[in-house]
């Protein structure tokens, strides 16, 4: 009986229906351990990258002097090149043509499309790999579960053709063909469990960008950062509502 146990005797005797299964799940789980491993370690990285860089620009005392500062800033994650895009536009509106089409198409508007598509460019690229650790983990049970039914029913077969249908022969045939199953299981938990970290963790990002991108907004359109006193009051008493009523919100409102 031991003889006809094991993973070993089960690849053995296995045919090529089960072996392309076999292979297709292999495949399906290299690929997606390559994406989980390689994925992880980039988020960690812009994570770091990002973390550094929005300490140093809330750290930057005046807007002038985050101008400066930000011509050496490298764009090493989606904060950087997000508050480079904002200051462009910005810069753009210096020149005479260009800002008297900007007044006509919207100020507003102009710098609110500019955030909006570094955004979606980031929502894009934090969304590579993940449709195959989605596949890999909700269709690698079923394809598992295939293999198992096939190798049952040859197991069957087999047994039907020498007459012996007791215990010690049913027994190996039949727990071999279950090997299917596990590794199936095998393939489809790791994929789901880092999916749904995935998934998470880029809910998190993407709110923390369009929160850094409405602070832009406000920044590039109000003109100052976290001092110039004299002249946040002045504004404030010469108008008391606040500088963009619709305007901060639009950026938000497109990533909703």
């Amino acid at each position: 009986m031991d003889n006809h146990l094991g993973l070993s005797h089960f690849l053995h005797h296995i045919d090529h229906v089960g072996m392309s299964v076999a292979i297709l799940l292999l495949s399906l789980s290299l690929a997606s351990w390559y994406l989980i491993i390689t994925k992880s370690i980039r988020n960690a990285i812009a994570t770091r990258h990002a973390n550094i860089f929005l300490e140093r620009f809330w750290n930057t005392g005046s807007l002038q002097a985050l101008k400066i500062e930000m011509k050496d800033v490298s764009s090493d994650n989606v904060f950087a090149h997000l508050a480079k895009l904002a200051f462009e536009v910005e810069n753009s509106l210096q020149k005479p043509g260009l800002r008297a089409h900007a007044i006509t198409g919207g100020v507003d508007e102009l710098l609110t499309r500019t955030l909006r598509n570094g955004i979606d460019q980031e929502a894009t690229r934090i969304e590579n790999g993940l449709t195959l650790i989605a596949t890999a983990g909700s269709a690698a049970p079923y394809i598992g579960l295939f293999g198992t039914v096939w190798g049952i029913y040859h197991a069957l077969i087999q047994i039907g053709l020498s007459g012996q249908g007791t215990l010690d022969k049913v027994a190996g045939p039949v727990g071999e063909a279950l090997i299917m199953t596990a590794l199936g299981l095998a393939v489809a938990i790791p994929s789901v469990l880092a999916y749904n970290a995935f998934i998470r963790r880029n809910r998190l990002w993407m709110a923390k960008l369009d929160a850094f991108a409405h602070d832009l907004y406000t920044i590039v359109t109000v003109g100052n950062k976290t001092g110039d006193d004299t002249r946040i009051a002045a504004a404030e008493s010469q108008n008391p509502q606040p500088k963009n009523p619709a305007g901060t919100s639009s950026v938000l409102e497109g990533g909703r």
